[in-house]
């Protein structure tokens, strides 16, 4: 695990996001956004581009400190009594938002079973399913509200990666490849194999490095092969996976999260508005 461990400054690690990032334009709507562990320790700019995206887009975004946790990783390793607690811990701390958006597919993904994961408890079955209902990736949500925000040009070549949590588990496939394809001059590519887990899987790749390991080179190769100059990637375990895989075989490629590169279309615009001559 500590080979895949990204060299991330304490202070880094540390950095705190602004609780409210405030709708720009005329408002849409308001949303909470899931900081996630993982995510919020060796991505956190993930976390503050998909704030500052969601912004653009005309949505106040509300992050609260808490939850650190929401449980989808002692779910991945049959803790269940460890996965209810957070799970209702991360049901109190964000029920009252309109919309909760997650940027980790893993996170989204046990976060969308709650109603499942607390279905024998009477006092919160229900209340779990009706939060449920409100978990949206962020890609997910941004195809269905549609964008307002202006698109610059991202000149990159990129391949697309289906993370597991996100294309099996939550159906979600055609939104995130929208998305990247309204970006001009962005070149989005698909890799062979595109059902293929990369070998991360919650933690498979710490519990069975070895298969793991081989279903990462695989995917990697796949990747490599496409010609792409980076590959975007919506889950921070996949992130660790093929940039480890990709290192080892010494064709480094960086993983770009959407919602980075969606952040760098955006900026991109409103840079060649602030520099365009005013009209007479």
């Amino acid at each position: 695990m500590l080979s895949m461990t990204p060299d991330t400054p304490a202070r880094q690690t540390l950095r705190r996001l602004p609780e409210h990032f405030p709708a720009q334009g005329e408002r849409r709507g308001e949303v909470a956004l899931l900081q996630g562990c993982v995510q919020r320790v060796f991505f956190g700019h993930v976390n503050r581009d998909t704030a500052r995206v969601l912004a653009a887009e005309g949505f106040d975004v509300h992050v609260p400190r808490l939850p650190r946790c929401c449980g989808a990783l002692p779910l991945h390793a049959g803790a269940d009594p460890e996965a209810r607690a957070l799970a209702k811990a991360t049901i109190e701390a964000l029920e009252r938002h309109e919309t909760v958006i997650v940027n980790a597919a893993g996170c989204g993904s046990a976060m969308k079973d709650y109603g499942h994961v607390l279905r024998d408890e009477p006092e919160w079955a229900e209340r779990a399913q009706r939060f449920a209902d409100k978990v949206c990736d962020a890609t997910e949500f941004l195809a269905e509200v549609g964008p307002r925000a202006e698109r610059g040009p991202v000149p990159l070549k990129v391949a697309y990666h289906d993370a597991c949590h996100l294309a099996h588990a939550q159906g979600v496939r055609d939104q995130p490849r929208s998305l990247l394809g309204s970006i001009p001059e962005l070149e989005l590519v698909e890799p062979r194999e595109w059902e293929l887990c990369c070998g991360s899987a919650g933690i498979y790749n710490l519990v069975k490095p070895e298969p793991a390991a081989e279903l990462g080179e695989r995917k990697a190769r796949n990747l490599l092969d496409t010609g792409a100059e980076a590959v975007a990637a919506a889950n921070p375990g996949c992130a660790l996976q093929i940039t480890a895989q990709t290192e080892r075989l010494g064709r480094p490629l960086p993983v770009l999260h959407p919602m980075e590169l969606l952040a760098r279309s955006i900026a991109a615009s409103d840079r060649a508005a602030a520099t365009a001559p005013s009209r007479p």
